[in-house]
């Protein structure tokens, strides 16, 4: 079988479909659009067949024609192969330095990128500060090996390009609800102080009272405002929030109570009192000598499963166990789907069973 990416000696060039890269100045460089037809276990040989051990291949990000070998700075994200390996590596820029007082923040570094890269079958091999500079930021890279069964090299960029994200969020402060689910896993939920919250994040600082059929609703509620919403979201258990001119800030870290009880608990409470049941809902703690924080991540839901209904409902403070309430996320609060959007829904239903087309 054709290789898609081999290295020819003669010409020290590297060759992939029609087109064939010469070595210049900065090295081999291939531009992002390139990198989804080489399959990464070929791309692994042509680097180990003709390039020294440790010569980056950098990836252009920007207009490739506009490239200039010499002066553009190629992308974030290089690859090279080192003793039989091939590695991811990614840069960042950050105020960390290897000598700060605190101590060296590559403990940190590690253990923030950990639950992301394993989730991508992947490893971090190496950290280390480069450079000569003698002010901040510093530039930090970071050498990832990935798992090349199945995949392409675009999808080793994307696990580098994911990597950076996570980082640079841990760094500034900057989040997607990727890179908190993230940070939540990793023990760091305090980056998240300072951060608002919004379309997809909501944090409680106390559990929902799960012995009452109130607290069950109010769960299952908070759940269903992001399964029906757009984006999905996450609900944190264990951190305060405090509003501010235009919103709520999350203010502080407010540990709960968890033992082995709790998640079940949680779930238990949306099993009866959410339907449907939300695609890959997540419910996780990280918690130390019986206190930590919980979250519940929503993943953006199929469209075919909408709305979410939540069976029960608070009116003037009372529960009404035969209602049913159907909430979305907007912004930082929550509105109700109105009623023609729930009759338009059922009418379009009823029109495809009517034509005997039955939704799988």
């Amino acid at each position: 079988m054709q290789r898609t990416i081999s290295y020819d000696r003669q010409n020290e060039s590297l060759i992939f479909g029609d087109t064939e890269r010469v070595y210049r100045d900065v090295g081999f460089t291939l531009h992002v659009a390139e990198l989804t037809s080489i399959k990464a276990t070929d791309f692994r040989t042509a680097l180990a067949s003709g390039l020294p051990d440790g010569e980056e291949v950098y990836v252009v990000e920007g207009d490739y024609d506009e490239f200039d070998y010499e002066y553009s700075p190629p992308g974030p994200v290089s690859f090279l192969e080192h003793q039989g390996r091939l590695l991811v590596r990614v840069q960042v820029v950050t105020k960390a330095h290897e000598d700060d007082d605190e101590g060296s923040p590559d403990p940190l570094y590690r253990s923030a990128l950990r639950p992301f890269l394993t989730r991508h079958r992947a490893t971090l091999q190496n950290i280390e500060m480069v450079g000569s500079q003698v002010t901040s930021p510093w530039v930090w890279e970071f050498d990832i090996e990935c798992s090349l069964r199945l995949r392409t090299v675009e999808d080793l960029y994307e696990i580098g390009r994911g990597a950076i994200a996570l980082l640079d969020a841990f760094a500034s402060g900057h989040l997607t609800r990727e890179t908190t689910l993230d940070l939540l896993r990793a023990g760091h939920a305090d980056v998240l102080v300072g951060q608002p919250e919004g379309p997809w994040l909501d944090v409680k600082s106390c559990h929902y009272d799960l012995d009452s059929t109130q607290g069950k609703i109010s769960i299952a509620q908070s759940v269903s405002r992001f399964a029906n919403a757009e984006h999905g979201g996450i609900v944190v258990v264990g951190m305060k929030g405090k509003k501010v001119p235009g919103g709520e800030l999350i203010h502080s870290i407010h540990p709960v109570p968890v033992d082995g009880r709790t998640l079940r608990r949680y779930q238990s409470a949306l099993e009866n009192h959410l339907y449907p049941p939300p695609d890959l809902l997540d419910i996780e703690c990280c918690a130390t000598d019986g206190k930590g924080i919980l979250f519940l991540h929503v993943p953006p839901q199929p469209e075919e499963l909408k709305p979410f209904l939540v069976h029960g409902a608070v009116v003037d403070g009372q529960v009404e166990g035969a209602f049913i309430s159907i909430v979305r996320r907007r912004g930082e609060g929550s509105i109700p789907i109105t009623a023609p959007a729930i009759h338009s829904t059922l009418a379009a239903g009823r029109a495809l069973l009517r034509r005997g087309q039955i939704p799988e």
